[in-house]
């Protein structure tokens, strides 16, 4: 398992909303030499949801082209059908991914022995290292840790993305994690992540490594390392980011300000719109105080 930053990579488009390979390919050459440690295609911040299923396997072919091994690479297979989950967990795997995200099934509202099920489902008929994905701030469904707990048992299943921000329940989980040798507990909420590695996570699955991807792993290494006073530095930076990047639905604010860094056009696919003209200005006075290179 990968130790450090994981970019939730956003899928760039073009002014019609067809996906911008040549920015795609530029992108990911820069995350590999800005070192971050891992790529994840296709999640939310990807607008996997707006994708078809011919167009996210052609993203994700493309993805393990560029990488070409350098980097592991995940792939957001997850959705709320099961059959469906299996079906594109079974076709990443055949593509060479490393590990595939599974986000917890949306709009069904299952119980906990639903996505007990749900879960064991996939990790049954799929036989490669699988990522549990709970962000009920999107999905109204919320994985608890009781089940995280029996679900950490099946030899696939190899991690959770737990993006509620809530560090009492990172606590429990970073808990769990050290008496279950094959399992590791990730951030998926840039907010808290600082604090959620000092307790002992094992990385973060960022949006805001989309713009300051060396940042982020810069913060996670010297939380590895116990350099708290460079980790703070790194925090200082992210700080503002980790607030602006979602004063709209991700992916709309982190894909206009790499338009504003040059690395692709902010478009993105209906129902998303483009972002408001009131947060352009406190977005690119952040950009400049960062100091990033335009």
């Amino acid at each position: 398992m990968f130790k450090g930053s994981c970019v939730a990579l956003v899928t760039p488009m073009l002014h019609d909303r067809s996906i911008d390979w040549n920015h795609l390919d530029a992108l990911i050459e820069w995350h590999i030499e800005e070192k971050t440690d891992a790529l994840l295609a296709i999640g939310t911040t990807g607008e996997n949801v707006t994708l078809s299923a011919d167009e996210q396997l052609k993203v994700l072919k493309r993805t393990m082209q560029v990488v070409n091994q350098r980097i592991p690479v995940m792939a957001g297979t997850g959705s709320n059908a099961t059959a469906y989950s299996i079906q594109m967990t079974e076709s990443a795997k055949k593509l060479g991914v490393d590990y595939c995200l599974l986000v917890t099934p949306y709009y069904n509202k299952p119980t906990q022995e639903g996505l007990y099920q749900h879960f064991t489902a996939i990790a049954n008929a799929v036989s490669i290292p699988q990522i549990l994905y709970n962000v009920p701030g999107r999905t109204s469904c919320d994985l608890l840790p009781n089940t995280v707990k029996r679900l950490a048992n099946h030899p696939h299943i190899i991690a959770i993305k737990e993006a509620t921000g809530d560090l009492d329940r990172a606590n429990t989980l970073i808990q769990y994690a050290q008496s279950i040798d094959h399992f590791n507990i990730y951030s998926g909420d840039d907010a808290t992540a600082f604090e959620f590695l000092k307790l002992g996570g094992h990385g973060v699955i960022s949006v805001t490594a989309n713009i300051l991807p060396n940042i982020v792993h810069q913060l996670c290494q010297a939380v590895f390392n116990h350099d708290l006073d460079q980790a703070k530095s790194m925090q200082a930076i992210l700080y503002a980011f980790n607030s602006l990047l979602f004063v709209e639905s991700n992916p709309i604010p982190v894909k206009w300000a790499l338009s504003y860094m040059g690395k692709i056009k902010s478009y993105c696919r209906l129902p998303l719109t483009p972002l408001s003209f009131e947060y352009e200005e406190s977005i690119k006075k952040a950009l400049q105080k960062a100091k990033i290179t335009l």
